[in-house]
């Protein structure tokens, strides 16, 4: 194996822990900000579905192809540390350019020009996410370092669930922003250049070997086909593993679940409990985002992880997602106009289904990594990282795809 079962330095933990924190707040404002498309940018709800759906399901696809790549790449710096570095700059810049929305522009312009630089945002994103996921798979062949190496990765990464939701506020606060599209306009760019930069930390920082004697797989523009052979061959080995099948479907719903819910939070907030006045409704909705997350950072996250070491991932796993659907029950009875404090008390509940989702999953997931090249020989973190993360990517279109019909 490429990997070591000694312990992982913190200071490594923490580098692959920033790029986490990329990863998710990147996605987290986005969701946010979607919101303008809507209520300020006169988007329609078919409009909002097709700016989730297909640009995801591009990212989905371009995922296998990218984890080939990256696990068949000769480098004096590693297989994914390139990678890493340019997706982290090609997300920054597309996500400010994505964001450059005029009320004066028409819709169907504004349509156009926001999907073409979402495509390339999502380029961006795989090109950095697969091989990012695959280094986190590569730190350690520890089973409960796993955990801990995903535990801390997830710990960071929920600040930005924390830190995300204060943008409602400010958006539609008039002190702050004339309006919200301005708002985005702005503050995307202070979004991008701090996230940027936590994106680049695991490719500057995480240790990696030279690949450039190892034994890959050619990659050449002339070996496409064999390639895309490799691909297809690749994802069959992998799904006849009936333990890593469980965890991509078992990903996929869950997953999907809490990102339908997330999607609509702001519309039932503000419609539901304050009869559509957003100025209104800001807090609570920045609330339920805040809460949630400082709820999975500070108890889900921890809790889960002694519980893996106790009585196993998997069991800890199924309590979990017990008490989380008790959580998305009383959540649907605690939104109350009038009274838009009682949803609070089932947040702690609802954060434990998505807060032991990566924690476990991802670690699992590594397990599996052994399984496989057990069964085959070939160490393959970036194939596996990939087809997991198009499981995640597949249902976070499918959910925005669903909030846009429903809105």
């Amino acid at each position: 194996m490429s990997t070591s079962t000694q312990k992982v330095h913190f200071g490594q933990k923490i580098a692959f822990g920033l790029g986490m924190l990329a990863n998710q707040m990147f996605p987290a404002i986005l969701g946010i900000f979607m919101v303008v498309l809507v209520e300020d940018l006169a988007f329609t709800g078919l409009l909002w579905a097709m700016i989730y759906l297909f640009p995801r399901l591009l990212d989905a696809i371009t995922d296998p192809i990218m984890g080939f790549i990256s696990d068949n790449t000769k480098s004096k710096w590693g297989r994914r540390r390139v990678y890493v570095f340019i997706g982290a700059i090609v997300m920054g810049v597309a996500y400010i350019f994505m964001w450059q929305l005029f009320k004066e522009n028409s819709v169907q312009y504004n349509f156009w020009y926001f999907f073409f630089w979402s495509v390339i945002f999502y380029l961006g994103l795989t090109l950095f996410s697969v091989p990012y996921v695959a280094m986190g798979y590569e730190m350690s062949d520890d089973f409960h370092e796993r955990t801990s190496i995903m535990a801390t990765a997830q710990w960071i990464g929920q600040w930005a669930w924390v830190i995300a939701p204060c943008f409602w506020v400010i958006m539609y606060d008039p002190e702050w922003f004339p309006s919200a599209d301005v708002a985005a306009r702005e503050l995307a760019i202070w979004v991008a250049i701090p996230c940027t930069i936590c994106a680049m930390v695991p490719a500057l920082f995480i240790k990696s070997k030279s690949t450039l004697d190892e034994d890959y797989e050619e990659l050449s523009f002339s070996n496409v086909g064999q390639s895309l052979t490799s691909i297809i061959k690749s994802f069959s080995e992998a799904f006849k593993i009936k333990e890593f099948r469980k965890l991509c479907f078992a990903t996929f719903f869950i997953f999907n679940a809490f990102n339908t819910v997330a999607s609509l939070t702001f519309f039932v907030i503000v419609y539901k409990l304050f009869n559509g006045n957003a100025g209104d409704a800001g807090i609570w909705v920045a609330l339920f985002g805040g809460l949630g997350a400082l709820g999975t950072t500070f108890i889900v996250i921890p809790v889960v992880t002694a519980l893996s070491k106790k009585i196993g991932k998997k069991k800890a796993f199924m309590v979990a997602q017990g008490i989380s659907i008790i959580g998305y029950i009383t959540l649907y009875f605690l939104f109350i106009p009038g009274k838009p404090w009682m949803y609070i008390f089932a947040l702690p509940l609802f954060s434990f289904g998505i807060g032991s989702l990566f924690t476990i999953m991802m670690s699992m997931t590594a397990d599996v990594i052994d399984i496989d090249e057990l069964n085959t020989g070939k160490r393959r973190e970036g194939t596996f990282g990939a087809i997991y993360w198009w499981m995640v990517k597949v249902g976070f279109a499918i959910a925005g795809a669903l909030s846009g019909l429903i809105i």
